[in-house]
């Protein structure tokens, strides 16, 4: 089963955004802290030795990566963020390839009562081709959307959606890619032009 958690905090000024997801394929329960798109810390834990013990399965899983997930919101809250995360599971980390997903066309996505995100997924810099990725858009008083595309061979993938602009500023995307048992998920708020 994959879950996740992810949720926007304030302190002071700044926004932070807290996403936390069980990474199979590493086993470990990882929660990254992002502000304005740029992940400022991670927190991980392995679950391998637990996961050998009998009774230990999803729920306990989800319920670990709950607890570490609400344990970093509240040290931002509190202002201490830098004191869980844990710096040399960071280091580990840095060393496991990691997808990224970049909003390319950002700056101008919404035209003809449609919006338009083209995206790139890449690895270490370089295009992930064949990626799946998962697109949620959410909006007031409406059911989510769902939708999925597959990236090309430059890792590019480009989806549209019937929305009206003025939506925009109340509405957000959720979008996951998954590339060989590795997952990454980002989180865009959207705004009308200006």
């Amino acid at each position: 089963m994959i879950f996740g958690f992810n949720t926007d905090v304030k302190h002071g000024d700044t926004i932070y955004h807290v996403q936390s997801e069980a990474r199979e394929s590493e086993q470990l329960l990882q929660t990254q802290v992002f502000v304005r798109g740029r992940c400022v810390g991670k927190r991980a834990i392995s679950y391998a030795n637990s996961a050998m013990q009998a009774g230990f399965g999803d729920p306990q899983k989800e319920q670990q990566l709950r607890d570490q997930h609400r344990l970093v919101l509240e040290a931002i809250r509190d202002g201490k963020l830098e004191s869980v995360l844990d710096r040399a599971e960071t280091e580990a980390l840095a060393g496991i390839k990691q997808l990224d997903v970049q909003w390319e066309n950002a700056t101008s996505i919404h035209a003809n009562r449609n919006l338009t995100m083209q995206l790139r997924v890449t690895e270490a810099g370089a295009a992930v081709a064949s990626a799946r990725l998962t697109f949620r858009f959410a909006r007031p008083d409406a059911a989510p959307f769902y939708t999925q595309a597959v990236t090309d061979s430059g890792g590019s993938a480009e989806i549209s959606i019937e929305v009206e602009e003025s939506d925009l500023p109340h509405s957000s995307v959720m979008v996951q890619a998954n590339h060989e048992g590795r997952t990454v998920t980002r989180k865009f708020v959207l705004r009308k032009s200006e």
